[in-house]
């Protein structure tokens, strides 16, 4: 039994022997005015060191990355809509060119045109579709053959007598041509046809013809932007659209009549018509005409699947039937929307969360949108060169917190084009190899845990430090 004893006092004194936290006997210790006010501080400063530890604990920071772009997609997509100030629909082409090699001319797919009137308003054009060729009259005699033959009939116009001319035939066809142009060259002969059809059927039609090379100043005043431009005339003034069909006598004598039926019409109407105002009337005669007059403004909206390597997009005038006057070629240009990457739905709760809570910095996902681009003279247009980084917003650990989209960074300039060269608005992009992480990130719980110990810990030792000083100092000297 005394064994036993004496056993578990042996084993208790070991036990003893490791402990830290050794008990003083209460009647050893004093309570003092000074330990008092010293716990109280300590009390404090722990609860502030607290609180404060506690909200840093729980406010997060947005901290940022770079690392490899691990996409492994071989396409991404471009997102565009630009609005061309003086350029038609017909003649906006849209063509891609890359490092791999893609040149791909005039691009249909999932590209749509709208036509700008005059009051802003948008006309839909319809899809980007492929321009029909039209059809040309073939002739086994020269221009120069047919008048020395059948000598010349359509009348040569000038800058001098053009305004006469149509103002004296209430109703005129004319070919604003460039000897250059390969288009006119098929048209010289048809046209020449034509006129002599004309004088032999009697219309009351006159048929003219403008060298734009020779009457530069003529064409530039009638703002023709391509070549050939036919044109019809009434009472002086010209009537739109102008005359984009198929290039055979029998087309542009059938065009001639129905224009001529559609005015026979209306002015059997104006003779009843004794008490319509003249406003009306005005209306109505566009109405028989079927004047729509068009402003030269076109509004292309549309993406791309581009290849994920150095390339462009470029916007600029181009025609299957026409060649474009350089001289004539503005591409000031408003863009509205540029982007990259599939769109962002801003109106889903999920990206209003994830976007709300990323700094304005990191929301450079389409920087040029509503930004204009005017060019004041001709034989110039800007070239945007754009360097594309993929980002990832991880505002969380799930995917429902998470967002990968792609910022950009631009610069513009104005480049100076020759005389005979046909402007472009290119759009110049390069996808970086790196991509930028942007997360939130906040202090582990383990890390919280150990500064609340740290705070208790050091507080109690530190002000414990401080009030055995005080005492030794302040105790009052034994005599």
């Amino acid at each position: 039994m005394h064994n036993n004893i004496s056993g578990g006092g042996r084993g208790r004194n070991m036990m003893s022997s490791v402990d830290f936290y050794r008990r003083v006997p209460k009647d050893l210790t004093e309570a003092t005015t000074l330990g008092a006010a010293m716990s109280l501080m300590a009390i404090a400063i722990m609860a502030i060191l607290f609180l404060s530890e506690t909200a840093a604990f729980a406010r997060t920071r947005i901290a940022t990355s770079i690392s490899l772009d691990e996409n492994t997609a071989p396409q991404i997509r471009l997102n565009f809509n630009i609005t061309m100030l003086d350029l038609q629909c017909d003649y906006v082409s849209v063509d891609v060119w890359d490092a791999l090699g893609t040149n791909r001319q005039n691009v249909t797919k999932n590209v749509e045109k709208w036509q700008i009137t005059e009051s802003g308003e948008r006309q839909y054009s319809g899809r980007n579709r492929e321009q029909r060729a039209v059809t040309h009259e073939e002739h086994d005699r020269t221009l120069e053959e047919m008048h020395e033959e059948d000598g010349v009939h359509a009348v040569e116009l000038t800058e001098q007598n053009f305004n006469q001319f149509v103002a004296d035939n209430e109703m005129a066809f004319v070919d604003l041509f460039a000897p250059w142009c390969v288009w006119c060259q098929r048209l010289a002969p048809t046209w020449e046809k034509f006129a002599q059809e004309v004088k032999k059927l009697k219309m009351p039609v006159g048929v003219g013809k403008v060298d734009c090379m020779a009457q530069a100043n003529l064409c530039r005043a009638q703002k023709v932007m391509a070549f050939p431009t036919i044109r019809w005339y009434h009472l002086g003034q010209p009537i739109s659209p102008e005359y984009k069909m198929d290039r055979t006598v029998q087309a542009l004598v059938g065009y001639s009549k129905r224009k001529l039926e559609m005015d026979e019409k209306y002015k059997e109407w104006e003779a009843k018509a004794v008490d319509t105002s003249q406003e009306e009337k005005d209306e109505k005669r566009k109405l028989f005409q079927a004047h729509r007059p068009e402003h030269p403004a076109c509004q292309v909206s549309g993406f791309l699947m581009v290849n994920r390597v150095p390339g462009n997009f470029h916007i600029e005038a181009k025609s299957k039937n026409h060649n474009l006057n350089s001289a004539m070629t503005n591409l000031t240009h408003i863009v509205n929307h540029l982007s990259f990457g599939d769109p962002m739905d801003r109106q889903s709760r999920r990206t209003k969360r994830i976007l709300k809570q990323v700094p304005e910095e990191h929301r450079q996902f389409a920087p040029m949108d509503g930004s204009s681009y005017f060019t004041k003279d001709f034989h110039q247009a800007y070239h945007h060169y754009i360097k594309v980084v993929s980002t990832h917003l991880n505002m969380g650990k799930s995917r429902s917190n998470q967002l990968m989209t792609y910022q950009f960074l631009e610069q513009s300039q104005i480049v100076y084009y020759e005389t005979n060269n046909v402007p472009e608005a290119r759009f110049s992009y390069d996808l970086s190899p790196m991509s930028v992480v942007v997360e939130k990130e906040g202090r582990k719980w383990y890390d919280y845990l150990t500064s609340l110990c740290a705070i208790i810990g050091g507080t109690f030792t530190t002000l414990g430090l401080i009030d055995a000083i005080l005492y030794k100092v302040l105790k009052p000297k034994k005599l």
